[in-house]
């Protein structure tokens, strides 16, 4: 294998990876490139070279596929936002079930077969309702960049608009332009706050409001098939799916380490006259013993939707040792997601009976996924 730096190769794109570059193979080695699709013929030119594997930068598409289409911002390939505007929306969609799929399998050994296929988003643009602007100096146009951080480093790209997010948030972006922070390396979160609910500047809600209504659907078609009658609403932010789903259970309780979020967890119930739960502040993992032993295991679900980073141990060897009926499992990071579920389904304590993928992040290389999981017969 003699690829080195600055090399010109012409490969044939055989898999998209996870996180959205292409696979190639050259002379049986891997180089992962960017902005392409399955069954192009594509020249790249090496950008970095490792021991397994090298990273090419697309020079030239010599072979298009026929699910390319054009990318409707003026920043995609350069920006770092998006990885998949240059493929036809219902390809992204199959692409994102394999990719899913082959996770997985891989990671946490789970039958591909109990994928289902992805929920695609009713408006595959203009859906984002939360975006982070960033600001950088620029020493060469002696001015601010204001934008997002490149696809290729860590530079800011200067941008007036974004097509993924809401039309509301294009207008704030237009209003931080002309009103710029003071220097640069700050951040400014834009945001459309979702109608009826109170959420604190700094607390966590879903950012795509359009696929939302289905992905509540998918977690109540879960809950309802298990049949349980309390639910345990873990890193519950301001209760969305706790008081959501109120109306299928006796009772249930939300935990949240967040305080000004449980805070208004506690007026979303109270607006909504929901009065058969509870919302507490502190650790999920800390908080979740404690809970298990007021309801009964065989009668309970428990629903988490960790940060990105996924479970601490703790709170898997609870899971594990506490055996409730159902556990439903919400993630936007499948990788972390099926490391999980590895750990909880080992020995047979836990088993999958189905992940739901929806696409709540068209354009990108991220995905949506609802796992449910039923106490199986292990150490039992």
């Amino acid at each position: 294998m003699n690829l080195v730096l600055g090399n010109r190769i012409t490969v044939s794109i055989n898999d998209i990876a996870f996180g959205g570059e292409g696979v190639a193979r050259h002379e049986d080695f891997v180089v992962f490139i960017p902005f392409v699709t399955l069954g192009e013929l594509v020249e790249a030119e090496i950008t970095e070279v490792k021991k397994s594997f090298a990273r090419a930068k697309l020079v030239q598409v010599i072979q298009a596929s026929p699910e390319r289409v054009a990318a409707q911002c003026p920043y995609f390939g350069t920006c770092g936002g998006c990885q998949y505007q240059h493929i036809d929306y219902q390809a992204q969609i199959r692409i994102k079930h394999k990719q899913i799929a082959d996770l997985f399998q891989r990671i946490g050994g789970i039958d591909p077969g109990l994928v289902l296929p992805v929920i695609s988003c009713p408006k595959p643009y203009g859906y984002r309702n939360r975006i982070m602007i960033r600001s950088q100096w620029d020493k060469f146009k002696q001015g601010l960049n204001i934008g997002f951080v490149r696809h290729d480093c860590g530079l800011v790209v200067d941008i007036e608009g974004c097509k993924i997010a809401e039309p509301a948030l294009n207008d704030q972006i237009l209003h931080v332009r002309a009103n710029p922070p003071p220097k640069g390396g700050i951040k400014v979160v834009l945001r459309i706050k979702p109608e009826g609910w109170e959420v604190p500047p700094d607390s966590f809600f879903q950012n795509n409001f359009f696929l939302l209504p289905k992905l509540v659907e998918v977690v109540g078609d879960r809950l309802k098939a298990a049949g349980s009658r309390h639910l345990i609403d873990l890193y519950c932010g301001v209760g969305f799916f706790g008081i959501e789903l109120a109306g299928q259970v006796e009772s249930f309780v939300g935990v949240e380490y967040d305080r000004m979020a449980i805070r208004s967890a506690q007026k979303n119930a109270a607006t909504r006259q929901i009065r058969n739960g509870e919302f507490l502040a502190g650790p999920s993992e800390e908080m979740l013993p404690g809970l298990m032993s007021r309801f009964k295991p065989e009668a309970t679900t428990v629903l988490i939707d960790p940060p990105r980073k996924g479970c601490q141990p703790q709170m898997l060897e609870t899971l594990r040792s506490m055996r409730p009926a159902q556990v439903i499992y919400v993630s936007c990071h499948p990788a972390t997601m099926a490391r999980d579920l590895n750990i909880l389904c080992a020995e047979g304590v836990f088993e999958i009976a189905q992940v739901s993928p929806l696409d709540m992040f068209p354009q990108t290389a991220h995905v949506e996924c609802v796992a449910d999981l039923r106490v199986g017969k292990g150490l039992g």
